[in-house]
């Protein structure tokens, strides 16, 4: 396991050649990541709970599953898969200083945002589909991408395009 990088940004890239078990193949090498980032934060630091932490990193696997499997069924399958690890922002220290009267040392909390990029031979813009009728598989997942996911879109390229999303990185349950 490498060592856990709370203020810089990293990246990790996944050369897909192959359609068997994408999507697992995926989620394994996105969570190997995010364990090694210790993302969304080291449990003494973020102050989330367990339950929220584990949430956070299964909602990061969902959207990459999402994603994946939505280029396998309408993109002739990923050709790579991308995640960024945003640098920490710093927590500000709260108005009223610490127990010496002066403001608290800021630190880095939590790990920073993620940004998940999934690149197709296809050039077609991904856009929501008809729902299909309740109880039905299909149509939904761009629906679970937009809501999990902050922002995302696609940036054509050469050979394809690029789908992106972006995952910020949880408050604790009683932050804003």
């Amino acid at each position: 396991m490498s060592e856990p990088v709370r203020s810089r940004g990293q990246t990790r890239r996944l050369v897909l050649r192959s359609g068997e078990s994408v999507v697992a193949r995926c989620r394994d090498f996105c969570r190997v990541a995010l364990s090694d980032w210790e993302w969304p934060g080291p449990p003494e630091d973020d102050g989330l709970t367990r339950e929220e932490r584990e949430l956070a990193v299964e909602d990061v696997l969902l959207v990459v599953s999402e994603a994946v499997t939505n280029a396998c069924l309408h993109a002739g399958g990923p050709t790579e898969l991308v995640i960024r690890l945003a640098p920490a922002a710093p927590v500000e220290p709260a108005a009223g200083g610490g127990e010496s009267g002066g403001p608290p040392p800021a630190s880095t909390g939590a790990a920073g945002d993620l940004r998940i990029e999934v690149s197709d031979r296809s050039s077609r813009i991904p856009e929501f589909r008809p729902r299909g009728a309740p109880g039905q598989p299909g149509g939904n997942g761009l629906r679970v991408i937009d809501r999990l996911a902050r922002a995302w879109g696609a940036v054509p390229g050469e050979t394809g395009k690029s789908f992106w999303m972006e995952v910020a990185a949880p408050v604790p349950g009683g932050g804003p």
